[in-house]
């Protein structure tokens, strides 16, 4: 494979990366600490990624407890969860915030499968740009014979088209898992 197509190809890898990571946050009905990693809590004055001022456990599939290094937190993790639109209830324990996953209603499911959805198509426009980049830098560098341009054309396709692929896979896979029961 062509140096470029490398590039473009570990390019690719990363934007799929940051759709896994993206859909991780997404709530399917379990608990997981993924769930509130862009949950920023206000401390002292700047915000902070909540799994950077606490611990987060599973004690069991529909629950979270969250505890602060410092119990002076607590609070500012509650408002900060009950400003969210994770849309659950925070119970505060004092030392520790416990958060009870409820069971999804259908229709919020379909919610959540169309924000996967859009994260799925979100990343096949990085994709796709990813794939223009690299076809506009081959047409317009002169050293390339014709020959080899379309050798790399093509090779940059088929990159496209294997990412584009896992994109699909990903999203049919999160799909599934949020509307089983």
């Amino acid at each position: 494979m062509d140096e470029l197509t490398l590039d473009a190809e570990s390019r690719m890898q990363k934007t799929i990366e940051s759709l896994r990571g993206s859909l991780a946050t997404l709530r399917t009905g379990k608990a997981s600490p993924a769930m509130l990693s862009n949950l920023m809590i206000e401390y002292y004055g700047s915000p902070t990624p909540v799994n950077q001022i606490s611990s987060i456990s599973v004690p069991e599939p529909r629950q979270l407890i969250i505890k602060p290094y410092d119990r002076n937190d607590v609070k500012a993790i509650v408002s900060a969860i009950n400003a969210s639109q994770l849309g659950l209830n925070p119970i505060n324990e004092g030392a520790q915030v416990r958060l009870i996953i409820p069971v999804l209603t259908e229709e919020r499911r379909k919610e959540i499968t169309k924000q996967a959805h859009k994260y799925g198509e979100e990343a096949k426009v990085g994709v796709r740009n990813i794939r223009r980049d690299a076809v506009d830098f081959v047409k317009d560098d002169d050293s390339y014979t014709e020959d080899l341009q379309k050798r790399i054309l093509d090779e940059i396709q088929k990159v496209t088209d294997k990412a584009i692929k896992d994109i699909d896979t990903i999203i049919a896979e999160k799909d599934k898992e949020i509307m089983s029961i």
